[in-house]
């Protein structure tokens, strides 16, 4: 997760709520959209740093059968 992703989610939190203390439908569609967007792109990241992980392991494993 990078610092972005998350300050990308928090912002959408303070906009939706914004829109729900004010009666703003469209600004609380948009906090929320803001919130589902970070979290993919969280989810993302997580399955790149995975895949990297795993890839290094493998390129451990290769060496110490040379």
């Amino acid at each position: 997760m990078t610092f972005r992703h998350k300050a990308q989610e928090l912002a959408g939190k303070a906009k939706g709520k914004a829109g729900e203390l004010t009666g703003d439908e469209e600004l609380e569609g948009e906090g929320q959209a803001d919130q589902v967007e970070s979290k993919v792109k969280q989810a993302a990241d997580d399955v790149e740093d995975a895949a990297q992980a795993a890839a290094d392991r493998a390129k451990g494993a290769l060496k110490r059968n040379d």
